[in-house]
């Protein structure tokens, strides 16, 4: 197995990015190990690798690599005659992951209008709000393919 090596900059840089995937959300070892990912001069690592680099146990990479995986924040390839996976980040979908959020968003903004919907008129000012963001997100979707098209304008 290949050790891999990070210079000084590059262990800090994934500490800082590992702080800001965990104020996101993510548990420090996930964190971790999608920051290495993007940081490696190597876009694929494997398990032991990512072990060794991060100094975390098997039991907590498992677990990190597992919620990545699932999440589809990273994916593994194989090669032929070798029985390990090999991970990497898919910083390459970037554009269909944002439009799997956009869509997570769209279908909790259905279920908001199916609260706004049953909730009492008597409660007005709450419910002026519960539409604010209702309607803002809808303004979000329609804007964001706007987004997507103006992107693949300039690239031309």
């Amino acid at each position: 197995m290949e050790n891999i090596k990070l210079t000084q900059d590059q262990k800090q840089l994934i500490e800082r990015l590992g702080v800001h995937y965990e104020r996101a959300g993510l548990q420090p070892a996930p964190s971790r190990v999608i920051a290495l990912l993007l940081v490696s001069d190597k876009t694929e690592l494997t398990f032991d690798q990512i072990c060794e680099t991060l100094k975390i146990s098997k039991s907590a990479a498992s677990n990190a690599i597992n919620l990545l995986l699932s999440a589809g924040t990273i994916d593994y390839i194989t090669l032929s005659g070798d029985r390990k996976r090999y991970f990497r980040s898919r910083v390459t979908s970037w554009k269909e992951e944002t439009r799997k959020s956009l869509n997570t968003m769209l279908g909790l903004n259905t279920l908001l209008q199916e609260v706004l919907d049953q909730r009492p008129k008597s409660s007005k000012e709450f419910n002026d709000s519960l539409q604010e963001v209702i309607t803002f997100m809808e303004f979000l979707h329609r804007e964001v393919d706007n987004i997507f098209i103006k992107w693949e304008a300039r690239k031309k």
